[in-house]
């Protein structure tokens, strides 16, 4: 098997703010796309034949590989081909458009693009695929539920390795959802017959008008063929909602750090002898620590970017290039930094940020922050409500309360705020807004908005006399 199709035209609707202005797929882990990590690994397990299929934004997608191409140290670089599904109807629609790159081949893998698998899994799932027996017409990877709910997902059960009775987003009952698939060309018949509807659903389920891969599964399942079922035994996870970035990010930042064994230092890197490091670190070219830099864990860092004076790094980072970050700023563990972004006098930071983002003078931040938004002095957000408890969230109009990271703030791309502007627990400001001084934020802002205060001036006579002279 050489060949991997790569599905990212989904619209990310639920991804809201983050996928208004990028697909899903092209949303940053450890300063790259999610889809980057799926490339690489792909690459590395000798595939020489990427194709992927993007929606309505799709050029962005072919723009970051034509730019960047492949870096994963593998002897043959994969050829990447960026095909176009721009209405967005379902994955087996996707996966039809696909089939004219695919080609001849008559086995081939297919991912989402906006999950990161462990490269070790994706070779079980080939090599199950290999071992097949005669009627075994796919093998999937499934990944288990624990204790996510099985109704935010097409689910399904094992039994005798084999997948067993596929359902869409199930109120209870089932152990498994779908992350990946390895297909024989007998499929393309059934992904290209798909009816558009998901009907393997409990009573009073609603599932919308669109082409759902695993119900051409199903049809396949019904007409006799068996399904191999693989489990995860890696970390996987899946950018559904924006709490997912935070997660996805965390685990690459401590993945990667844990495989530093020693101090790496580019071509004009540098550590000054007075930092203190308590893991290792990895400098891109020209990147340096400063006076009195405290690390206390290990770090990653791209090229010319600057740590100096006074800042603190607690636990594992990964930060992109072209960065400042110090005068005694604070970086809680598992944050990710993305390129040419300041990090400055004070500021304290937990989460994630993307590119170009400004924070300075003593503000404090824990969530999300989209690309090129500038926070104003002394922008707080609040991260603990006052009953210690989670905050529920709104995602498409339906409640939901995470289990990680409910009460972070999520800012999208090009937002800006005002002086001493306050983010309660859990708010989500959309692409293009502003939220302005002395606001304090107790609700979503949609995109494209501003947001201010409008105050009423009270004068009154006042002077000497009001002190009795």
């Amino acid at each position: 098997m050489k060949t991997a199709v790569i599905l990212a035209a989904g619209l990310g609707t639920k991804m809201w703010p983050f996928a208004e202005i990028r697909p899903k797929a092209m949303i940053p882990v450890a300063t790259k796309p999610i889809i980057a990590h799926q490339v690489e690994a792909l690459t590395e397990l000798g595939f020489t034949r990427i194709v992927i299929v993007g929606g309505k934004l799709h050029g962005q997608i072919r723009n970051y590989f034509r730019e960047h191409g492949l870096h994963s140290g593998a002897e043959q670089d994969a050829q990447i081909l960026v095909v176009a599904d721009e209405k967005g109807q379902g994955t087996a629609i996707s996966l039809t458009a696909a089939h004219g790159a695919v080609g001849s081949e008559a086995a081939f893998l297919v991912l989402y693009g906006d999950t990161l698998i462990d490269t070790e899994d994706i070779k079980q799932l080939m090599e199950a695929f290999e071992e097949r027996a005669e009627g075994e017409l796919a093998a999937a990877l499934v990944n288990p539920l624990q204790e996510q709910s099985p109704s935010d997902w097409i689910c399904c059960k094992m039994e005798d390795g084999l997948v067993q009775h596929i359902i869409g987003h199930p109120r209870g009952d089932y152990t498994h959802r779908f992350c990946a698939f390895a297909f024989s060309d007998k499929f393309w018949s059934y992904a290209s017959s798909n009816s558009g509807l998901f009907t393997s659903v409990q009573v009073g389920m609603m599932p919308p008008l669109e082409a759902h891969l695993e119900m051409s599964l199903l049809d396949a399942m019904n007409d006799g063929y068996a399904v191999r079922a693989v489990e995860t035994k890696g970390d996987f996870v899946d950018l559904d909602k924006p709490w997912h970035i935070l997660l996805a990010n965390e685990l690459v930042a401590r993945r990667s750090c844990a495989k530093l064994t020693e101090n790496v230092l580019a071509e004009g890197a540098a550590i000054d002898p007075s930092a203190s490091i308590e893991g290792f670190v990895q400098l891109g070219a020209r990147s340096r620590i400063g006076r009195n830099v405290i690390i206390e864990g290990s770090l990653i860092v791209g090229d010319d970017t600057v740590i100096e004076n006074g800042a603190i790094l607690k636990g594992n980072h990964i930060i992109g290039n072209d960065t400042y970050i110090g005068n005694y700023c604070f970086l809680s563990e598992g944050t990710t930094v993305g390129n040419k972004c300041v990090i400055n006098h004070c500021a304290e930071l937990e989460g994630v940020i993307f590119d170009t983002v400004y924070l300075y003078h003593y503000m404090e931040f824990y969530g999300v922050i989209g690309t090129a938004t500038d926070l104003g002095a002394a922008t707080v957000c609040g991260t603990l409500r006052f009953d210690d408890g989670r905050t529920t969230h709104r995602i498409k109009g339906r409640k939901e309360t995470p289990r990680e990271h409910s009460d972070a703030i999520y800012l999208g791309d090009f937002v800006r705020t005002g002086v001493n502007a306050i983010l309660m627990p859990g708010v989500k400001v959309g692409v293009y807004s502003v939220v302005g001084s002395g606001v304090i934020l107790e609700e979503d802002v949609p995109n494209k908005t501003l947001l201010y205060v409008k105050q009423d001036l009270v004068r009154k006579e006042w002077g000497p006399s009001r002190y009795g002279w």
